[in-house]
Parts: structure tokens; sequence; C-alpha cells
């Protein structure tokens, strides 16, 4: 096994081969997708960066890791600056750091790895972006992982909402008004929402690593491993979703010869479009026509996500009740795990959504903070500890942040005045109705303002969508001061998620999830949201007195929401713990 810091010298030596200077490595596996199997953690391996989202370049002489303000503090702990330069991809991006150090360079890069959108980001004028026929980094990773193999198994349509043949003759009526013949399927949990399957080849997302090819005939090509399907999954197929090896891919393409094919500059890799035209076919920009319809839940699953939310909700404040008690002196790691605990009390839970942020004290100022057995921290008596996580069930996907005191001290005023700003941002996108047709970057302001009034913010986005038993990360909605031409529309589900973090000394958040839909005022033209996490507020660091009438009416009657929901269903030494912490505050 190489050592990290002797890696980049045999990828300098293959890039020599190679005939190129430099070398653009994302973290993204050959479907783009937010988490990668261990086999294509390439950005790791190469740089030590583990973060879910980051670029690394490396050249002859110079090297750099990009990532956003989630992980800077990630990559000053993980990333070598005697090896590696460390960028906020936002501030100084990669285009710009390689238009001062590659001008005149011939830079490579895996067009399997990066799309058209992807690119863009990276184009600096005076620098050549050369396709490479091989990944640099396979050719020396030596003990590579191999590729994952899961059971694919079946969404049924009593969780699903529609069936795929349904989902699938929609999505070919718009090929056909377009004039297009077929749209590739790079995005696994597009793969997943069409074909109502689930699988377990990456961490936190159930997906299975497939391509997939849509006709305008309403027809599907799937490229994975027939035996890895169950026989329920393959009996829903019928005759018009037909399964080839992976290797048959680049074959399947060459046939859509001569013939107009949709592909989705964001999510599809470079590399399919050049096959396409060398074999003759016309690839045509487009959107996959998954993504909306995916975001926008149906009736069956929203009720879905209702019933995951109550099953999580249960959980978390079991724990809420267990930390109070046994928190303090706890390491990060065995906090996040019992949390963990509480949710697989539940037989219909499959698993954590992504790999929960437990941050004792500062650490919690971390925005992405990953505590590791062995290194991480013991919470201390009267520190601040954040703790944000989510969980998979057949029904839905969750994501929640709780912001908690350790006690037994009373917290200073200053930490109750930035959680309660961080609360007023959360009420106040909560309680917003808004016209048919608004985006996300239109209610930003709303979680932010409390906040800007004392001179603070977050440096990270208010709102991201979430799946049905998919990703936790699931576009194209978001909240952010970062525009995006998206509307929100009655079905989606989004997080509410402002922070405050004072580095070295605290992080908070509060997160529930929220569901778009029609507003009880004028219900044909406004839209508004319905809560779907129940868990209470940590009342010791509310600062009343920061609050207005309508904000304490609001979170009173949040509370009566969360007893209503759960009380029925704890123990009873949790339950009269709940009603004392869903007292009223007024």
């Amino acid at each position: 096994m190489t050592q990290l810091a002797e890696r980049p010298a045999l990828v300098r030596d293959r890039l020599a081969a190679a005939g190129v200077d430099g070398f653009i490595l994302p973290r993204g596996d050959e479907h783009l997708g937010e988490y990668v199997p261990a086999c294509a953690e390439r950005l790791a391996w190469l740089t030590g960066f583990t973060g879910s989202a980051g670029l690394a370049i490396l050249l002859r002489d110079a090297g750099a890791v990009f990532s956003d303000g989630r992980y800077v503090t990630q990559m000053a702990d993980q990333v070598d600056d005697a090896i590696w330069q460390r960028r906020h991809v936002t501030l100084e991006p990669p285009s710009a750091w390689l238009a001062e150090h590659a001008k005149g360079l011939k830079v490579g890069y895996d067009p399997k790895l990066m799309s058209e959108s992807m690119l863009d980001i990276v184009r600096a004028p005076g620098v050549e972006l050369v396709p490479l026929d091989a990944n640099p980094i396979d050719a020396v990773w030596a003990d590579r992982p191999a590729p994952p193999a899961s059971r694919v198994t079946l969404q049924p349509d009593d969780l699903s909402g529609e069936s795929s043949a349904s989902k699938r003759a929609r999505l070919a009526g718009e090929l056909k008004a377009a004039g297009e013949q077929a749209f590739v399927l790079c995005d696994t949990t597009s793969v997943a929402w069409l074909l109502n399957i689930r699988a377990d080849d990456v961490p936190c997302t159930p997906v299975a690593l497939a391509f997939a090819i849509l006709r305008d005939d309403a027809s599907v090509d799937v490229f994975i491993d027939r035996n890895r399907l169950d026989e329920d999954v393959l009996a829903s197929f019928g005759d018009s979703v037909r399964v080839h090896a992976p290797d048959h891919l680049e074959l399947s393409l060459d046939a859509l010869c001569h013939k107009t094919v949709r592909l989705d500059r964001a999510t599809t890799p470079q590399w399919f479009a050049h096959r396409l035209e060398t074999a003759a076919a016309h690839p045509k920009a487009g959107g996959d026509p998954c993504t909306l319809p995916k975001a926008r839940k149906n009736a069956v699953e929203q009720e879905g996500a209702r019933a995951a939310h109550a099953l999580d909700s249960v959980a978390l404040v079991r724990f809420l009740y267990w930390f109070e008690r046994h928190g303090t002196g706890q390491h990060e790691t065995a906090l996040s795990a019992k949390l963990n605990a509480f949710r697989a009390q539940s037989p219909r839970y499959l698993g954590e959504s992504f790999e929960a942020i437990s941050g004792a004290g500062p650490n919690g100022a971390v925005i992405h903070y990953r505590a590791a057995e062995g290194r991480d921290r013991v919470l201390a008596e009267n520190e601040i500890y954040l703790i944000d996580s989510g969980g998979q069930y057949r029904s839905g996907t969750t994501d929640v942040t709780r912001t908690l005191w350790s006690g037994p001290g009373l917290p200073g005023n200053d930490v109750r005045e930035a959680y309660t700003r961080v609360l007023k941002g959360n009420i106040a996108l909560s309680r917003a109705r808004f016209p048919a047709g608004t985006t996300g970057h239109r209610l930003d302001t709303l979680a932010r303002m409390a906040l800007w009034q004392a001179g603070l913010d977050y440096d990270h986005g208010t709102g991201h969508g979430i799946g049905s038993y998919l990703s936790v990360h699931e576009g194209p909605c978001n909240i952010s001061a970062v525009p995006r031409p998206v509307a929100l529309e009655p079905g989606m589900i989004i997080s509410n998620e402002p922070g405050f973090y004072r580095p070295g000394a605290f992080g908070m958040r509060i997160e529930n999830l929220l569901l778009v839909r029609a507003s009880s005022v004028a219900p044909e033209k406004f839209l508004e949201f319905e809560t779907l996490t129940f868990a209470p507020f940590a009342r010791i660091l509310i600062a009343p007195e920061l609050l207005s009438p309508d904000e304490v009416q609001w979170i009173d009657a949040y509370h009566a929401q969360v007893q209503r929901h759960l009380a029925g269903t704890l123990e009873p030494d949790v339950a009269e713990w709940l009603a004392r912490a869903c007292a009223p505050l007024a």
C-alpha cells in the first residue's frame, strides 16, 4: 500500500506518459453522484480529503484541492499543505487557479467523470483541457476495492405511488413531443425512480450503479448484472425493460446512430456525447426528464414521508430524553451511535441517510464535521452540542438537526442570543406564504434576516431537496443565497436549516423538513409549507425577550403539535419529559 505523500508522484509519472502536464480529479464517480462506492474514492486516495464535494488539480510542480465553505476546516485537517494548496471553490475557483498556474499547459481529465457543466467551471484561457482514454489514478491504485454488487429490490407501487410503466409512458411522451428518440440516464436516483428499484451500492443512498436508456416508445435498456435483480424486479420489468450486461453499454449507444438523443449537461459525463457523435447519433442538450417529477412527491409519497418522519421523530425524542440525563461525558461517536440505535428500534429503519454530524463544543463550528472513533471529542459540561442526522425508511427519507446544551449550568447570553436568532430564521421560513412560481432564492433572506440584524450569517445554503427513500440531497429545488431558476412546487420536500458558527467555540443549526403545499389562503395562487419534523427545540437556549408575540405563538403551536403526534407512542417517562419540553413559552 502506497503512502499518501507518495501518490502524487505516481500519478505525475502516468500523466507524463500520457503527454499531459496535469490532471483534474473531481470527487464523483461515473454517475456524478454525491455518494460514491469505495472503488471510486479517487479524490480521497490521492489527497486524503473525504468531503462529499471537492476537486483536485495536480500539475507537474503544484497542486490544489477545492471545496466549499462547509469543508474549509476539514480540508485544513486532512489535506497536506506541503503538497496541496487548499482553496475555497467559490472564492478561489479552479478556473482562476488554472489560469495562474497552468497557462500554456495541457491538463488532462477523465471524460467519464466530468460533465459539460463541470468542464465549464474549470475552463481557463490559455489552458488546453485534454480528455484521457484512461484514468491515471486507476492505473496506480494497487489495492483499489472491487465494485459493489448489492441486491436490487422493488419499490412497490403502494410506496412509489405510480408504476414504472406509467412513469415511462409519461416521460416517453415528452421525448416524442420534443422530437427526441432517447434519453441517457446517468443519475442513479433517476434510474431508481423511473424503474421503481432500490439497492445499496453506495453509502446512505439506496441506488444501484446502473446506466439506462429511455426510448420514445416507453421502453428502457438498463445496464446491470441480471443476477443482482430480485425476481419481482424482473417481473415488473416485463418485456419493456431490457436488461443488459454493463459492458454492453457502448454497443447500445452505437446503435442510436442517426437518432436524436437527449443528454443532461449537468448529470451526464462528457464521454457519452463523444461516443454518440462518433456513432453518428445526434446528442441534444436537455434536462433529465425524471428530475422534476421525482421532486414533486405524489400523494402516496407524501403520506410515506409523514410516516417516516413520525418514526424518526420518536427516535429523536427518545434520544433527547436520554441526552439530558447521560449526554455529558460521552464521545461524539457514541452520541451519534446512540441516536442511530434509537432509530434502529423501528423494524422499518433501513440505515442512515447520511453520516451523522455529531459536534461537541468547537467541533460544532465545522459545518460538515465528521467525528472519528478514537479521535473524537468528549462532550464536556456547559457546552453546545450539534447533532445533524437522518434516516432511510422504505416510505421516505429524513434529515433533522437539533442544537443542545449539556449543562448543568446555564448558557451565556451570547449563546442564547445566537440560538434564538437561528430559531427566528427557522420560524420565518416555516411560516412563509408565497406566490406560485417563487424560487428558493427569493425565500433565503427570511432565514437570515434575524442573524443579519446582529451582524451574523452562515456560509451554507438554507435548504435542499429531499428524496423519497432516495437521496437526502435531491435537486432541483433549493433555498440558497445563490440563485437557481427552479420554482418551488407542491409536493416538493425541502430542508429548513439556518445556522450560526463561531470558530473555536460552538456551532448551532436548527433543521426541520418542509413539504410544499397549496396555501390555505388563495390556494390557486399561493403556496406554503407543512412541517414534517416533530421534535422540541432546546428551551434552555431560547431567549424569549428576543421573540415577537407571533413567534412565541408559533413555537407554542409547534410544540403542541409535537406532543399530539408523539405522546401516545412514547414510554411514560419519555412522554412526561416531552410534556415539560413542549410546555408553552407564553
